[in-house]
Order: structure tokens, then sequence, then C-alpha cells
């Protein structure tokens, strides 16, 4: 029944004949800039009552859209005609609009507009055309993003085609990395938006991780169009997109914690769950800690990563045995599988555990990164509400996008006939030989003064063919990573008459290659003697095949236009990458055939489109073997991608609300209930002990953080459902007093900034909860189970869980937390943490009069193994003391070897810095 590209290629040419219909009209009708403005403005105030964000809306949306389509297109191209051959004065220099939008380029705007993989050649002008759906778009009064591969093409575009917008009554700038947060709100506003795929999936990211709405730069994400598809969807596919960040606390920080553990005892100190893996500090301790530091309250944000820390260094110490959970090997801890005892290598406990566990082994302790944030390329994508997609090379990689993305790729014909002369693979029987021909080659084509470029795939292999032209005395220029800085330069000369250039694939990077007058006067013939030989304006020779087709193909469509006669041709060898690791046993049979053993080394065994057949049957294994390498992260990365999507929807409903209080309310409610039901077994209380009944009556204070009932609660109630009747109340009470005590929005902040600082600590180890999972699973193959339903399976009681936590850390802090300190202390940075926490502890260790011992075991542990690090020039920060009582207030810097402030005459070293 006919190719369906075809079919659908020639119904866009008759909505190009209609659009050319509309355009005559309009050159009488938009005689003028002001009045193309003017029916911008008209469009857009079509769309002027439609909420976006309302999913009613978007069929609305979408029918002016197709009404009014085939005008706007009109209207892009009328007003190309009026600026047409014009200078405008942009950025110190005139530029010069000679852009109209021919047939092929409207039928590729009408693909795009389609939610089509549009494949065009080079040299097609797609930086045109993506402005023509852009500005359709670009009418609903929401940014559109235009979406590239690197700083440069953003700029680029942006500038070049500032002009058209500007015509259109449309805004355009661009986004790079090294904009701050206003400008970035400022830009992220344009009707158009420039910006390359890695800046817009960090500031996504990093807008849900904002603290308040007003900190977040992008808008609602509706249309995008992503330019060199293949690049993003494919080749950056692999692995997910992840922001992380150095731990910001010292190391020597938990030397300090471990010491203290120490001399802690339990049940006096700190109570053990075993089962669980757990060591908690007991209320009474947690009260002595407040009384020795001077605080209100231990879980005021400036202490409570270190009380995390502390408990942490008593599970090192108490619940982690060594060679049991983990072992000692190389300065290392190294966690062992509880199930299959086997060293997990590389894998470390989270959350600053393995750091503690180090600290006490007195090994060397590491930092850790945390991870704050990830998502891969494919579902960041899959978030906007529509999306068109630009390449030179999707057509090889079709199946992919159709199983995956469920994309069809539509290849549009060239604007011109392409005359390149596609040569066939030629093979060698070895690499030496392969370059003892290229040579040979080169000097054929130089001396009819051909321009050449050789690419190679290495450094060292661009400067051994370097190395054999200079022995044969013939000019050339070599481009690499160590010539960079002449990259523009040298590429630019590589179509000039008699050049020779060899660059390695990656050093080229989106410079255009110009061919000189000289060069296109050779012509199609040229006569040397008596003997003719036929001329290209350009030659270009790989020195090996790659990887997959798709980077062959970019490789020549980025090489010169296809428009214009010039020769491309593959030199392969068995010693070649993709040969050596993926097919050389394919084509072994060629070497052992009789009519090839009288062919000399230095020519080629063959040139036949069989080879080249062969050669492309093996990428494509390569191609099935990157694909399903991409399908895996993917399909992992979309369970996790279902909690982001609960997670980050909820992360923006609190952004968005005045307060949250009724949902504390209501959290409030769910605790009560699931901490009672967990504590709690029996319904009838009458089969309790009254030993077991303490206990459940010590941990519901705990988690009221006052004594909310006693032993004779269960006497009243005989139930569950009435103890919660009984404790609900009385937690509810305690929170509108907490709430009375301040002013009411104070309080409203106070719990929303819990409530998102609660997400994002739960969050980010719900990742790295999740990375360990997919870990783990791994090896349920070898159970004959289908690991990714495993992984599904536990995943899903991982995130039932995960909300189930949040909600109890809120309610826990919301029970715990004096919000006048709160809302004080939330907002510091990070990073002065760790300094403010030194001055309690200073405060501390002088303060235990009647504790020497302790005292100076804390002290000396303390300069020992936390100051130990600092120079002699290093300064901290210490207290005055009038009449024994601490003036917090008050602080001076002091350096080690200065006189101490409390006039003792000795230095600060020998005195109070102990």
């Amino acid at each position: 029944f006919g190719d369906p590209n075809e079919k659908q290629v020639r119904k866009y040419f008759e909505q190009v004949e209609q659009i050319k219909k509309i355009e005559d009209k309009f050159e009488l009708e938009l005689d003028s800039l002001e009045k193309v403005q003017e029916k911008t403005r008209y469009f857009m105030s079509l769309f002027e009552w439609l909420d976006y964000t309302n999913p009613d809306d978007h069929k609305k949306i979408k029918e002016i859209l197709d009404s009014i389509k085939l005008e706007a297109f009109a209207v892009h191209r009328t007003a190309c005609k009026l600026i047409n051959w014009k200078e405008f004065d942009l950025w110190d220099k005139k530029i010069l609009w000679n852009m109209i939008p021919f047939d092929v380029q409207l039928v590729w705007a009408l693909s795009l507009n389609d939610w089509n993989i549009s494949e065009m050649k080079t040299w097609e002008w797609k930086t045109l055309v993506a402005t023509i759906s852009a500005y359709l778009n670009a009418l609903v009064w929401i940014p559109v993003h235009i979406v590239t591969v690197n700083d440069y093409l953003a700029w680029r575009d942006a500038k070049e085609m500032w002009i058209i917008y500007n015509a259109l009554w449309l805004s355009v700038w661009v986004i790079i990395h090294s904009q701050n947060n206003i400008q970035k709100q400022e830009n992220y506003s344009k009707n158009i938006v420039y910006i390359t795929n890695n800046e817009l999936w960090f500031d996504y990211l990093r807008d849900n991780m904002a603290i308040a709405k007003d900190r977040r730069v992008i808008w609602p994400l509706f249309y995008a169009i992503v330019d060199e598809v293949d690049s993003i969807l494919v080749d950056e596919a692999r692995t997910p997109l992840i922001i992380s960040s150095p731990d910001m606390e010292p190391t020597s920080k938990y030397v300090k914690f471990a010491q203290i553990s120490k001399v802690l005892k339990e049940n006096i100190h700190y109570k053990i769950d075993e089962k669980q893996k757990t060591a908690t500090l007991t209320e009474d301790w947690i009260q002595e800690i407040e009384k020795m530091l001077w605080i209100d309250n231990i879980y005021v944000s400036a202490h409570y990563n270190d009380i995390h820390h502390i408990e942490n260094a008593l599970k090192a110490w108490t619940v982690y045995r060594k060679d049991i959970d983990y072992l000692v090997r190389n300065d290392e801890v190294m966690i062992i599988d509880e199930h299959t005892w086997r060293v997990l290598s590389g894998r470390r406990y989270s959350d600053g555990l393995h750091q503690a566990i180090e600290a006490k082994e007195w090994v060397t302790i590491q930092q850790e990164s945390k991870t704050l944030a990830s998502i891969t390329f494919q579902n960041l994508f899959r978030i906007y509400k529509k999306l068109s997609w630009m390449t030179w090379t999707a057509k090889t990689e079709e199946e992919e996008f159709i199983k995956i993305y469920n994309l069809e790729v539509m290849v549009i014909p060239t604007n011109r006939p392409m005359i390149r002369d596609d040569k066939s693979d030629l093979l060698f029987k070895n690499e030496v030989w392969k370059f003892k021909y290229l040579v040979n080659l080169i000097k054929q084509y130089h001396k009819v003064w051909q321009p050449i470029l050789v690419w190679t795939v290495s450094v060292a292999k661009s400067e051994y063919l370097s190395d054999l032209l200079q022995k044969e005395w013939i000019p050339h220029e070599v481009l690499n990573a160590k010539q960079d800085s002449r990259e523009a330069e040298i590429i630019s000369k590589a179509g000039h008459f008699w050049s020779i250039t060899i660059a390695t694939n990656m050093a080229w990077r989106w410079t255009d290659i110009k061919l000189d007058e000289k060069a296109k006067e050779l012509g199609w013939e040229i006569t040397i003697w008596t003997q003719t030989y036929k001329v290209w304006w350009l030659v270009v020779i790989w020195t090996e095949k790659h990887e997959t087709r798709r980077i062959d193909n970019q490789l020549r469509w980025r090489s010169w236009r296809q428009w214009d006669p010039w020769l491309s041709q593959f030199l392969v060898s068995p010693q070649d990458d993709i040969m050596r690791i993926f097919g050389w046993d394919k084509l072994f049979w060629i070497f052992n055939s009789p009519m090839f053993a009288s062919i000399p080394d230095d020519e080629p065994l063959m040139e036949s489109k069989m080879l080249t057949k062969r050669i492309d049957w093996v990428q494509k294994q390569v191609e099935w073997r990157n694909f399903d390498i991409r399908k895996h992260v993917l399909e992992y990365d979309d369970v996790l991608n279902n909690h982001r999507m609960v997670i980050y929807s909820r992360r923006n409903k609190i952004l968005n609300q005045e307060n949250v209080h009724e949902e504390v309310i209501e959290m409030l409610s769910n605790q009560v209930s699931s901490f009672i039901d967990s504590k709690i077994i029996e319904d009838n209380f009458d089969r309790i002990e009254d030993e077991d009944k303490m206990n459940i009556v010590e941990e519901i204070n705990n988690f009221a953080n006052f004594e909310i009932i006693d032993i004779n609660t269960f006497e009243k109630t005989t139930t569950k459902q009435e103890l919660k009747d009984e404790i609900y109340p009385l937690l509810l009470d305690k929170i509108q007093e907490i709430k009375s005590s301040i002013k009411e929005e104070d309080f409203f902040d106070f719990e929303k900034k819990i409530y998102l600082q609660s997400i994002d600590e739960l969050w980010m180890r719900h990742i790295d909860d999740m990375s360990h999972l997919r870990e783990e699973v791994a090896f349920e193959g070898y159970a004959q189970k289908n690991p990714l339903i495993v992984y599904k399976e536990r995943s899903y009681d991982k995130f039932i869980s995960l909300l189930s936590e949040i909600e109890f850390k809120i309610i826990k802090w919301v029970l715990t937390a004096n919000p006048k300190w709160q809302i004080e202390q939330i907002e510091i940075n990070e990073n002065n943490l760790s300094l403010l926490f030194d001055e309690a502890w200073i405060s501390w260790i002088n303060s235990l009069d009647d504790l020497g011992w302790l005292k100076n075991l804390l002290s000396d542990a303390y300069e020992k193994n936390f100051k130990m690090s600092q120079s002699e020039n290093d300064w901290i920060r210490v207290y005055k003391a009038d009449n024994n009582e601490v003036n917090q207030t008050q602080y001076k810097w002091v350096w080690r070897n200065e006189p101490c402030p409390c006039w003792s005459g000795k230095k600060f070293k020998h005195c109070h810095w102990k």
C-alpha cells in the first residue's frame, strides 16, 4: 500500500500549498511588521482565557492551535519576507537577515508540530525550521523550550533567530549555567527559551528542591523542540542524571562522636534495638544534654544533625559487629551481605553510618556524597505536554523510538538532490597496511590539488598518520585535543584549495567547513599531462568504522553539504575496535579465502556492498546491545519516577499553599493510629503483661515528648481504639498550645518548612535505598525470578513506608521542636552548623566541674582527634564568662597562641582551649 512516510510527506506538501495561498492573501493585508505583530496579538488573545494547568482546557487549546496552524505558518513566512535582506545592529555588529522558509522547511515544521521525530539532512536550516513551530505554540502564553546539546548552539541560535522572533512580537533568550536565580527567572519567562538539555534537567531538579515558590525558575513544561534527539535519548540515556553534594561536615567530627559513645552506658544514656539495628538516646539524657549545652531544645536544626551522628556512633559501637556485619580490609570498612555472606565491594552505609564505623575502627574516614535528586532524560521529557524532535540521523534507531517513546521517525526529503559519492568500505589485512594505503591515497588526491579531510578515532592515531605524512614531506594540519585552541581556524581552512587536515572525531565541535573559490573552480574533471582525473570539491576519509551506523552517518552529514560534489569512504581493518570487539569472527572467512591470497598486503582486499552490509550487521548487534542497556535503565527509573511524581506533586502543592495546618492535623490522626497499631498487637489489653504495658507507656510518651499517659490509662481503656481516642485529643491540645505560643503566621510558616525539610531528607534517603535495592534484586535471576518484578514489589513497600515516615517525622518534629528556635535556625546555612555546635561543645566541656574525668577525656579527644588537622594559626570561637555564667552573645576571635581572655596569664591553648 505504499510507504507510510511518503504518504504523510505528500499530505504535508498539500498543506504547504494551502499555506502559500494564505500567504498570498497576507501580502496585501500584512504589508508591515506592525500589522504582523498585531496578527500575533490576535492569535494570542484566543488563548487568553484558557488555563493550561486545567486538564479540561487542554482539548480546547489543541483545537485552536490546529485551526490557526496554517495561518500562523503563513504569518511567519510573511514576516521573513518583510525583513529579508535587511541589516540589524545586534551585539555591536551588523547582522543581515536573508532566510525565507522554503517548501521542504515548511513540511519539516508541520511534521514537528505533529509530535514526530523529524529527520532532515544537514544544511537544511534546522535553526529556522524550529522557529516556525515554536511561533505557533508560543501563542498559548506558555514559554516554548528549544533544547540543544551545548551552550554554543543555544547562544548561536538564540542570537541569530532573535530577529525573526522580534519581528513576530515574541521575546527570546537563552539559559546558561552561569546565570543566577533572578536572571533565570526572567529568562525562563520569555516566549521562546533556548537551553541545553543538561541545564534543563538541573533546573528542573533544583526547582523541586526549592524551599519557597519564589525560588523556582521554570514555568510549567508545555512544549519543547529537542534538537539532536538521538544524542540526548540514545547517547546520554544509559545513566540517570544526578544532583549530588559532598557531605560538608569535617570527617574528624566522627572521631569526636565515637569518643562520646564509648563513655555512654546502655539504659542510662541510650537504648538499643538489635532487631531494628537502632540506638536512641533516652529522654533523661537528652534533657541532660540540653542543660549542658544551654539550649532549650536539642532538636532545633542547628543541633539535630549532631544528635543524629551521636546515635550513629552508638549504633556503630553496639549493634554493628566486626566480622559479622562488616570487616576491615586494606584500611577500609567493607559490608558483609547478611544473606550471602559475601563482601559487598563498593557498597557503603548511608546517612553517616559508614563514617561512624570507620571512626570506631580507626581507619581512614572517607567523605561521602549525597544524592539530592535524580531523573533520566526520558522521564524528564515525558513531563512535557507536547514534544517535537529534530535530528539528522534517527532512522537507524526508529525501532527503539517506537518501542520506548511511541514516536515515529519522519524522514523529510532534501531541498536539493544529494550528489555526494559514498564509496563502499575498503577492507585491509591489518592496520599498518591500511595506513600505508591511506598515505598513498592522500598523495594521489593531493596531486590534483584536492582538499582532503581525514577523521581518526583517537589522538594517538591522528599523530601516527601525521608522522607518516611528514616522512613523505606532505604538508598538513592536525586537529586533536592538543590543538583545541586552534580548532576553529584549522577546520575553517579544511575546505581550502590543496589543504590536508587530520582530525579526531571528538575534536570537531560545530565549526563550519568553508570551501574557498579556488577549490570550487576545480570542476568535475581535471587533466594532468594525458591523464584525466575525476575531482570532488572535498574528499573525506574515515580510518575506521564506529560502534553504530548512526555515528557514521552523523560524521558524514556533518562534514559537508549534501548538494555539493564530494566523496566519502571508510577504511576498515581487523584491529579496529568495532571489528576486534564485536565482529572479527563474522569476517574471518575473507582472509582464508583463496581468491585473496594473491592480493598484495598494501592493497585493499575488497570494495563491495557485501562488506558494507556485513559491517552494518555487526553495528546492528552493538546497537541492540546498547538499546537493552538503555531500556533496562529506563524500566527501573520508571518505577522511581512514579514515586518522584508523587513526591514532587505533593511538594509543589505545599509551596503553593498558604499553610498546611489541616494536613498536619490529619497526619496526627493517622500517626496516632499507626503508632499504636505498631506497638500493641493484642486488641484486648487484659492479655498484655504489666511490664509490656510500661514499655508501651514509655514509647508513647517518647513519641509525644511529654507524659501523655501512664499505666493507669490501661485501666480506663480496654481496646486500641479507645486508647487512640484518649491520646489524640491530648496531642491535638499540645499542638494548639504550641501554636498559641507564637504568632499564627509564624507557626504556619514553621509547619510548612518542617514539612518540606522532612520530605527532602527522607526522599534523599529513599533514592539511596532504591539504588541499593536495585543492586540487591540483580541476584534474583539466580532464583528464577524476574529482578524487575521483584524490584517493583519491594519498591512499592518502601514507598508506602516513606510516605508514613514523612508523616511521622513531621508530627514528631512539631511535638518536640521549639518553633521559636526553629524559625530562627531553619534558614541557617548548613556550612555554619558545625561551627555553631563547636561553640556549645566547648561550653559543655568547661561546665563539667563535677565530672572532671569526663571533662578531661572529652577535651583531650576534642583536641587530639578533631583539632589535630588544624594549623597553629587556626582559630575557634570562645565565650567570655562573668560570675561563672556564660554569656553566649559575647564572643571573640582568639588565636591558639594568644593570651586567654579569662586573664589567667596563660596562652589560650593552655587554658580555656581545653
